[in-house]
């Protein structure tokens, strides 16, 4: 749950400085790595009370944490010349970007002890990568999509993973009014991104955070 609420509250801030990250008359957006990061933990203090700071650096959450937030620095900074872009509006660097990005760079980092992934029912999927597997699938649509699932709740279990025993976890993710410009109404209406709209509302399942700890 650290990995996905550390994911979470980086992606919120890339959310939240979308209009200055897309406008084209300011050149240095001041939104270099460590600075992303440190307003990602700010919020995640907020929001849990937990610093991954504090961990033990030398355990495995601590290892693991501390790649994760190199990851959203190493992301950041990449693509300063993109954000900083002037004259250029919509630059496509948003939210689902930002995250899949730090995803990648994570497994990097970490090499076969775990993986993070945003995932979606698979209807709302846009970007073939991001596809649920069959695991995935399974909790989506038995658990997540019953009227009497308590809403927010992570589904976990022990079970295998590319052939490998493994801790998974699947954290249920809604649609909040900042995802309705590009997810919401009217359906088939195509957004910024290009991409046709799905006709979500405000509340509707729209994604899940998909973490897999390898034994």
């Amino acid at each position: 749950m650290r990995l996905a609420d550390l994911l979470r509250s980086a992606r919120t801030v890339i959310s939240r400085n979308q209009d200055l990250i897309n406008d084209p008359s300011v050149g240095d957006k001041d939104l270099g790595g460590e600075k992303v990061l440190q307003e990602a933990l700010v919020l995640l203090q907020e929001r849990t009370g937990e610093d991954p700071r504090g961990t033990d650096p030398e355990s495995r959450e601590g290892r693991l944490l501390r790649a994760q937030m190199e990851a959203i620095v190493a992301v950041m900074d990449e693509n300063q010349t993109t954000i900083n872009a002037r004259d250029v509006g919509f630059k496509g660097f948003i939210p689902a970007v930002f995250a899949r990005l730090v995803n990648e760079r994570f497994a990097e980092k970490v090499g076969n002890e775990a993986r993070v992934k945003v995932t979606a029912p698979e209807r709302l999927v846009r970007n073939r990568k991001a596809r649920p597997d069959d695991w995935e699938t399974s909790v989506i649509e038995d658990d997540f999509s019953r009227p009497d699932w308590p809403k927010g709740t992570p589904f976990s279990e022990v079970t295998e993973a590319s052939g490998r025993e493994a801790f998974r976890i699947l954290v249920p993710e809604y649609y909040a009014p900042s995802c309705l410009s590009c997810h919401g109404e009217p359906a088939g209406e195509v957004d910024i991104t290009g991409y046709p709209k799905e006709g979500g509302h405000e509340g509707d399942l729209g994604a899940a955070i998909s973490v897999i700890l390898f034994k």
